[in-house]
């Protein structure tokens, strides 16, 4: 399975990423997250904003995916019928997912790998899942100002090192991260981010599923239903199952 992340989508050349978009803007919807928290970063010299979620943290098989938005807090317009990707159907999240690569400045989505995963430890694996997709929007020619990280814990930023005798942790996202606890359920920049990241990893999954069939990835998308647990009971895990968790108990997510 590939690491690499999602080719990135910008909404505009780097030239005018920075002024008015031009696409309808959506009225603002009750019960759907909106931009209001996010303008709240714009300042002299701030005006790009990068929302960031996450997908796969839990997921017993696959990768772990970070999906990022950038909009201008300046002037950016709403997009209808985005939420939380886990509030939406399948269906509806194939549907959005091409108007938020529209919608946004830029997007992308990056991946890291159930075996990198075994290696580094899985907030380590976010870090470079969400640093492989911030380094496709830096190749982009979009640089982002601020970052808007759902949750209460920045695992994007890179680790601090504990001595000048330690080796840098190599590249990363150097931009201020903010995070906000359920900002995929009040912000539209994140809800945008995790629709991406929900779509990708689910493709990634359902093309591994006409590799293995018998684990049901085309359904499960490598979580933890019973069913998916019996099977590696009874086959024991695949290349792409996380191997140092335990799989099989009920206890393990």
């Amino acid at each position: 399975m590939t690491t690499t992340t999602a080719a990135v989508t910008t909404g505009k050349s780097p030239a005018k990423a920075k002024g008015k978009k031009t696409a309808p803007k959506a009225k603002k919807a009750v019960g759907f997250p909106t931009l209001d928290h996010e303008r709240t970063f714009l300042a002299p010299g701030v005006s790009l904003l990068a929302g960031v979620d996450e997908v796969g943290r839990g997921a017993l098989a696959g990768p772990v995916s970070v999906g990022i938005a950038v909009v201008n807090l300046a002037d950016h317009g709403l997009l209808a019928d985005v939420r939380d990707s886990k509030l939406l159907k399948p269906e509806d999240r194939e549907r959005l997912e091409p108007l938020v690569r529209d919608w946004a400045v830029a997007c992308a989505v990056g991946h890291a790998s159930s075996r990198e995963i075994d290696e580094i430890g899985i907030i380590a694996a976010l870090r470079l899942a969400g640093t492989r997709a911030w380094f496709d929007i830096l190749a982009a020619g979009i640089t982002p100002d601020v970052v808007l990280l759902d949750g209460s814990h920045n695992w994007l930023s890179p680790e601090v090192q504990a001595s000048l005798f330690d080796a840098p942790a190599g590249p990363a996202c150097e931009a201020p991260v903010h995070t906000k606890v359920k900002a995929d359920m009040s912000c539209l920049s994140v809800a945008a981010a995790s629709v991406l990241a929900k779509v990708a990893r689910d493709r990634i999954m359902v093309d591994l599923h006409t590799e293995l069939p018998a684990y049901g990835w085309d359904v499960n998308k490598g979580y933890a239903t019973s069913a998916h647990r019996e099977m590696i009971r009874q086959q024991g895990p695949s290349a792409y199952h996380r191997t140092s968790w335990n799989l099989t108990s009920s206890g393990a997510d």
